[in-house]
């Protein structure tokens, strides 16, 4: 089926081969004006060729019909009217049928073809017309004006239509490419709209994670202290007042510490009006400033977090603990990326927090080697000089301190191992990149 552009096939909503039912009224009731003006001129044409009356105007009414069938065929309406030309009928049907077949889908050669016949028929049968008018005395005119009025006529009938046509369908055809571009952008926006939210769910659970992580380093490490030291206060509080005492002040300081570390972490937390930013509710444009503010403080400032120069006092604070570790540094040190000495940092202390839970009381050897391209370190205890030590200090465990530990090391490219060594205790290594950024 020849289609017009006037609307996509796959949206019939008219009867047969019609778009739309105001389509099927329009091309009736032309195909009705066509065929009364084919019956009149039939009739005409009848008399002139001494033919019977009824003969001329059933020819003329089946002629102009042929309208009707402009959307689906529009070459067979231009052939018919071309053929009817001689017998001067189908005048609204060449004009009609020249505009749809212009505004068509069709080749332009075709187009050009079939206007070029309707005007050279109509430029024909024009002259021959008005030189037998002349010639029977009927029109008094110069010979001169039959070529003119032949050529201006045949132009009047078949350009104005046939440009009409043009204009209409590449109308129609920028406005459906307009349409389809639109449906394609809304497309594109609905697919970047879906992957936003993907984006955005991803980092609310990145961000979930990284809180979590953050408040199990804060909390975990300090509150076993304060357990072990609290726990030492209770044994030697009747026996010796100093060093109960001494625990005591121990427990203040890591108490303080710790909330230290809280107030700094819901510092970042909070937007810029004051209030806390809830992960949940959250949205995608809020999630990046506050993560963009996150990291240019942490750029910015170079106080915020811990870093190597504190393993000292990790080690320490672990050392009036009881715990009996040794911290031993090799190569030069210098300074790293801000990431890489808070996750070496995190290692150390997530490591001594897990001796303090699963093996109170073992010795422990704390190792930093300083290398060309790489920082690793090392974290190694032995068994428990008394067995369910760590089971007499209460101290829960939640089964995360490894994990994230190993994220912290992968994320910034570096490799990480964990497990029992051969003389019954527990070993903890990590090597991270010198030059490593965080993702």
């Amino acid at each position: 089926m020849t289609t017009t552009g006037e609307a996509e096939t796959g949206a019939l909503t008219g009867p047969w081969w019609w778009t739309r039912w105001r389509s099927a009224v329009l091309d009736i009731g032309l195909a009705l004006l066509s065929a009364v003006e084919c019956v009149i001129e039939g009739a005409r044409f009848a008399r002139d060729a001494a033919l019977p009356l009824p003969v001329g105007m059933v020819f003329g009414l089946f002629a102009g019909l042929v309208l009707v069938l402009r959307r689906k065929w529009p070459i067979a309406v231009v052939l018919v009217s071309i053929a009817i030309a001689p017998a001067q009928m189908g005048f609204l049907m060449g004009v009609v049928g020249l505009y749809t077949l212009a505004a068509s889908e069709l080749p332009r050669r075709i187009i050009g073809s079939l206007a070029g016949m309707s005007f050279v028929g109509m430029l024909i049968v024009t002259y021959v017309r008005a030189h037998q008018g002349v010639v029977r005395g009927d029109l008094t005119i110069g010979d001169w004006f039959v070529p003119f009025l032949s050529i201006t006529t045949a132009l009047g009938m078949t350009t104005p239509p046939v440009l009409l046509g043009l204009y209409v369908g590449a109308r129609r055809r920028l406005m459906e490419s307009l349409r389809e571009r639109a449906d394609s952008l809304e497309r594109e926006l609905m697919l970047l709209a879906e992957r936003a939210e993907e984006r955005a769910e991803w980092a609310r659970n990145e961000e979930r994670t990284r809180i979590a992580r953050e408040m199990h380093d804060v909390v975990a490490h300090r509150v076993s202290l304060m357990v072990v030291h609290a726990a030492a206060l209770q044994a030697v509080a009747r026996k010796d007042p100093e060093k109960a005492v001494k625990n005591a002040a121990l427990v203040g300081d890591m108490g303080r510490q710790a909330l230290t570390e809280l107030r700094e972490m819901l510092g970042v937390l909070r937007t810029g009006d004051g209030t806390v930013s809830r992960v949940r509710a959250v949205p995608l444009v809020a999630v990046g400033v506050a993560a963009a503010a996150a990291a240019s403080r942490a750029v910015e400032d170079p106080s915020d977090g811990p870093c190597l120069a504190d393993l000292d006092v990790l080690v320490g604070q672990s050392a009036a603990a009881g715990m009996a570790v040794d911290l031993s540094v090799e190569g030069d040190a210098r300074s790293y990326a801000r990431e890489v000495e808070q996750t070496a940092y995190r290692v150390v202390q997530e490591a001594l927090t897990n001796v303090h839970k699963h093996a109170a009381g073992a010795k422990t050897r704390v190792r930093l080697a300083h290398r060309s391209a790489e920082i690793a370190m090392q974290v190694e205890n032995g068994p428990p000089p008394e067995p369910g030590s760590a089971e007499s200090a209460r101290l829960p465990s939640g089964g995360n301190g490894l994990v994230g530990m190993k994220e912290r090391v992968s994320a910034l490219g570096g490799v990480f191992v964990s497990g029992p060594t051969d003389a019954g205790g527990f070993r903890v290594s990590a090597v991270i990149p010198a030059g490593a950024e965080a993702a």
